[in-house]
C-alpha cells in the first residue's frame, strides 16, 4: 500500500464547517521531509513572494469536503476571490480530518480520512526526494539533494494555466467535474502543434494555431498573450486578451471552465473581481454538448445562451431531456420538424452521413426503427445526418440553415413542444396517420408508379455508368449515390480498383489505402476467405451497427462477382506495431501514452464483448490491428471478421481475445516485439522483484511504478492457461484505469485445479 490507515480523533462536522476558508500560518520557502498539512487546521505553505499558497480549501456547496491545491495568495485579492490554479488529483475531494504529507520517503501523499486510504500521490518515493518548494511563479516542485527537479505541479496541470507555465504535447487541461458533462471537456496540444478543445477524445470543437508551424508548447505570458512556441522558445502563433500589456494587471490565468469554454482572466483591482478578457468560443452554442442531455442550445438576441427541450412538452430540466427512443406507437409515427436547428448525437458523437434530399432524409428516418432524428444540412452538400441514439443535443438560431426532424408518435398530435420554432410537415393530419385498412386502388396505383419509376431509374443508371466508363476521369461518384439503409457506401469492384490506384498503395496484409471523391482517405480490406454473400452481408450488418471511439468505423463495402471488400475509416498514424518498430516514432510512445493505448483497447474489447446487441469477438487481436489516429488515439480494427467464417461470433472467443490482449500489454510495456515467450520472461522478472527491468528502456519520461505493477498483474491474469482464471475485458479496463484492485497472479503457464474439481475426484460416484 502507498499509505497506512491513520485513526484520527473524531471532530464534530460543525467544527469543520465553521473553520475559516484559509488562515495565516508559518511561511516557509523550503518544505522538509515529514511536513504535513491538515484540512481541519487550514494550514498552508506559501511562496517566498507571498503570491501563491498551497493547502486545503473547502467547497462552498459542500462545506465538509476539501481539496488540496495551489491558489493565489496576494493581499490585494480578497480571500473569497483567491482562485485555485492547481488541484491535487484533479477533482479529488476528502473529509475534514484528512491530511497532506511530504513523507520521509519523498512521496507527496493526500490521505482521505473519510475512506481511510491514500487518494493521490506524486509517486516519487523511489527518486531520493530531499525537499519541496513552492516557487514564486506558483509551481510546486520536489527536488533531490542535487537540486534536480523530480516532480512539479506545472507538469501535471488540472484546469488552469498561469504565466510561466507551459503546456506541452501530451499534457492536458481538463474542466473541473462540477456537473454531469464538464469533465469530458479538455484542452491539449497534439503532435501537429495545434491546440484543440475536445469533448471526450474524438470531437474537436475549437482549434488554435496552425498545423504548418512547428510548435511544441503553449504558454500564457504575463502580458496577457496565449502563444505557441517552437523548439527555440520563439512564438510562432499568438492571441491576445483585451487588456494585453496593461501594466495595471498583476495577475492572470487561463482556465478551461466547466461549461467547456477556454477563457483568459485578469484581476481588476479597481472592481475587486476577475474579468474575462478573451474566450475561445464566442457563440457558446458552438461548444459541443454545451447543453449536455438537456436538449438544444438557443442563442438569444441579447447574447445569452439557454437550453431548451424539443423532444416533448413540459420537460423537467432537473432530469434528462432525451429523444424518443425505440418507441412503440399504436397509431404510427411522424417527424416533428425543427427549422433553423442543427442536431447531433452525443453517445455516439458521430452520426451516420448520407447524401440525399430533404424529403428522402426525413423518410429514411421514418422507415428506420432505430432512427430517432435526422438533420439535413442546407449548405449545398445535401448531407443527411442520421442519429440512432436518444442522447441528442444541438443548437438553434435564425442564421442556421439546417432543418431537423425528430420522430414522434402520431397520438396525441396536439402535444408538441413550445420551446422552439417547430412545425409539422404541411401534409394534412389525415394524411400523416398510417391507416391499418388496405386501399386496393391505392396499392395498384402505387405499384404501377413504382414500376415506372424503377424502369426510369434503371435506364438512368445504365446511361450514367456508360458515360462514366468513357470518361478519362477516375473519380468515383456512383458509390455516393447509393448508400445502403445503414448509410454505408456501396462500391463496385471497378470503383475499388479506382480508389486504390489498382491496389498500388499497400498498408498491410490484404489492406490498401484508398481516396474517396471528397478526398477522404480510407483503408480497404480485401477479404479472400471463401464466404457466402449471405454470411458477408450479415457480418457487414453487425459491424456497421458498432460505434465506439476506440473502434475503427466501417464506411462501406463491396460485394460483387465473388469480390468482397470492407472500407474502413483511415487512421493517419498507422499501427501501434509500426510505432514500436521505428526508433523515431517510438520516442513518442511515452509511458502515459502506452497506458492510454492499453486502456483504449481494453474499453473497445469490453464494448465488443458486452456492449453490443450481440457478442462480437475479434479473433486476431494484435498490435498490427490497433491503429492510431491523428491524435494518437488507439482504434481497434478488423473486428468481427470471425463471423465471415463461422456465420456467428461465439462467446468462447472472449477468452482468446483476453489472452491476446494480455500478451499485447506485456509487449507494449517491454517494447519486445517478436520475442518468443515474452510473457514467461516478464513473469519471472516480476516474480523475482525486478518489475522495472521489464519496462522498455527507450521510454524517456517518468514511469509510474504503481501503473507498471497494475499492468503486469492484469496481463499475467489474462494469459493464464486455465481460461476460467482469465478476467473479463471490462474488469481488465477497470484495473488499468485504477478503479479496481488486482491480486498477485499465479504462474500463468500451467492449468490449476479448481476446488470443485478436486472434490469431484476425491469423492467419485459409486
Amino acid at each position: 500500500m502507498l499509505g497506512q490507515t491513520v485513526h484520527l480523533l473524531e471532530m464534530p462536522v460543525l467544527v469543520c464547517i465553521f473553520l475559516g476558508f484559509w488562515v495565516f500560518s508559518v511561511v516557509a520557502s523550503q518544505i522538509p521531509l515529514g511536513s504535513k498539512l491538515f484540512a481541519a487546521g487550514n494550514d498552508y505553505w506559501v511562496s517566498p513572494n507571498g503570491d501563491f499558497a498551497f493547502g486545503f480549501f473547502n467547497h462552498s456547496d459542500q462545506p465538509n469536503l476539501y481539496s488540496a491545491g495551489i491558489r493565489f495568495n496576494s493581499n490585494s485579492i480578497p480571500i473569497n476571490k483567491r482562485t485555485m490554479v492547481w488541484v491535487a488529483g484533479g477533482d479529488v475531494s476528502v473529509g475534514c480530518h484528512s491530511y497532506l504529507q511530504l513523507t520521509h520517503t519523498g512521496d507527496l501523499v493526500l490521505f482521505d480520512s473519510s475512506k481511510g486510504i491514500t487518494v493521490w500521490t506524486s509517486n516519487t518515493s523511489h527518486f531520493s526526494v530531499s525537499s519541496a518548494f513552492l516557487l514564486d511563479n506558483g509551481n510546486l516542485i520536489l527536488q533531490n539533494g542535487d537540486q534536480y527537479v523530480i516532480w512539479q505541479s506545472f507538469g501535471t496541470p488540472s484546469d488552469t494555466l498561469i504565466p510561466g507555465q507551459n503546456l506541452y504535447v501530451g499534457q492536458t487541461l481538463r474542466a473541473a467535474s462540477r456537473n454531469s458533462v464538464s469533465s469530458y471537456y479538455s484542452l491539449s496540444m497534439d503532435v501537429s502543434g495545434e491546440l484543440k478543445l475536445k469533448w471526450e477524445s474524438n470531437v474537436n470543437y475549437w482549434t488554435g494555431g496552425s498545423p504548418f508551424v512547428s510548435a511544441i508548447q503553449a504558454t500564457l505570458t504575463s502580458g496577457g498573450a496565449l502563444q505557441l512556441l517552437d523548439r527555440k522558445s520563439r512564438p510562432v502563433w499568438s492571441l491576445f486578451g483585451e487588456d494585453h500589456n496593461d501594466s495595471s494587471v498583476s495577475f492572470r490565468f487561463l482556465r478551461l471552465d466547466i461549461d467547456g469554454n477556454l477563457r483568459m482572466y485578469s484581476w481588476i483591482e479597481a472592481s475587486g473581481s476577475w474579468r474575462s478578457v478573451w474566450q475561445a468560443v464566442q457563440n457558446h452554442c458552438d461548444v459541443f454538448a454545451t447543453c449536455g442531455l438537456y436538449g438544444v442550445c438557443v442563442f438569444t438576441a441579447a447574447g445569452i445562451t439557454d437550453c431548451k427541450c424539443p423532444f416533448g412538452s413540459g420537460a423537467d430540466f432537473n432530469s434528462k431531456c432525451l429523444a424518443p427512443y425505440k418507441q412503440k406507437c399504436e397509431s404510427g409515427t411522424t417527424m416533428l420538424m425543427l427549422e433553423h436547428t442543427f442536431l447531433y448525437g452525443i453517445y455516439p458523437p458521430n452520426d451516420t452521413v448520407t447524401k440525399t434530399s430533404l424529403e428522402q432524409c426525413r423518410n429514411s428516418c421514418l422507415e428506420n426503427p432505430q432512427c430517432t432524428s435526422v438533420t439535413i444540412v442546407n449548405d449545398g452538400t445535401a448531407r443527411c445526418l442520421v442519429k440512432q441514439t436518444r442522447y441528442i443535443t444541438g443548437y438553434v438560431h435564425p442564421s442556421v440553415m439546417s432543418i431537423s426532424f425528430v420522430k414522434v408518435c402520431l397520438d396525441p398530435v396536439a402535444v408538441l413542444p413550445k420551446h422552439l420554432p417547430a412545425t409539422l410537415p404541411s401534409s394534412p393530419p389525415s394524411l400523416l396517420r398510417r391507416s391499418h385498412r388496405l386501399c386496393i386502388p391505392c396499392l395498384v396505383g402505387a405499384a404501377m408508379g413504382t414500376l415506372t419509376a424503377f424502369i426510369i431509374i434503371q435506364f438512368g443508371i445504365v446511361l450514367c455508368i456508360h458515360k462514366r466508363r468513357k470518361s478519362i476521369k477516375k473519380t468515383t461518384t456512383l458509390a455516393y449515390m447509393y448508400p445502403d439503409s445503414r448509410g454505408l457506401i456501396i462500391l463496385s469492384y471497378t470503383e475499388i480498383k479506382d480508389l486504390t490506384g489498382n491496389f498500388q498503395h499497400r498498408l498491410g496484409a490484404k489492406m490498401f489505402k484508398g481516396v474517396l471523391p471528397n478526398n477522404q482517405s480510407v483503408a480497404i480490406k480485401d477479404l479472400k476467405a471463401a464466404v457466402s454473400e449471405k454470411q458477408f452481408r450479415r457480418a457487414v450488418s453487425v459491424i456497421s451497427s458498432i460505434h465506439h471511439k476506440n473502434l475503427v468505423k466501417l464506411e462501406g463495402y463491396c460485394c460483387e462477382s465473388g469480390q468482397k471488400f470492407l472500407v474502413y475509416e483511415f487512421a493517419k498514424n498507422g499501427s501501434v506495431d509500426k510505432w514500436m518498430e521505428e526508433a523515431s516514432l517510438n520516442k513518442s510512445l511515452t509511458w502515459k501514452k502506452r497506458m492510454e493505448i492499453c486502456i483504449g483497447v481494453a474499453r473497445a474489447m469490453s464494448y465488443l464483448h458486452t456492449g453490443c446487441r450481440e457478442f462480437v469477438s475479434h479473433g486476431n487481436l494484435k498490435w498490427t490491428n490497433v491503429v492510431l489516429d491523428v491524435d494518437l488515439e488507439a482504434k481497434v480494427t478488423e473486428f468481427g471478421l470471425r463471423m465471415l467464417c463461422n456465420g456467428v461470433s461465439s462467446g468462447s472467443g472472449a477468452a482468446e481475445d483476453v489472452a491476446s490482449f494480455g500478451e499485447m500489454v506485456v509487449i507494449l510495456v517491454s517494447g519486445r516485439r517478436g520475442v518468443e515467450d515474452v510473457s514467461g520472461w516478464a513473469y519471472k522478472e516480476w516474480a523475482e522483484g525486478r518489475a522495472k527491468t521489464v519496462v522498455d528502456a527507450r521510454i524517456e519520461d517518468v514511469v509510474d511504478p504503481e501503473e507498471v505493477e497494475r499492468a503486469l498483474r492484469i496481463a499475467f491474469w489474462c494469459v493464464q492457461v486455465d481460461e476460467r482464471l482469465r478476467p473479463s475485458m471490462g474488469e481488465v479496463a477497470r484495473v488499468l484505469e485504477g478503479t479496481l484492485t488486482v491480486d498477485p497472479p499465479p504462474p500463468p503457464f500451467f492449468c490449476q485445479r479448481l476446488p470443485e474439481e478436486e472434490l469431484l475426484e476425491s469423492d467419485p460416484e459409486p
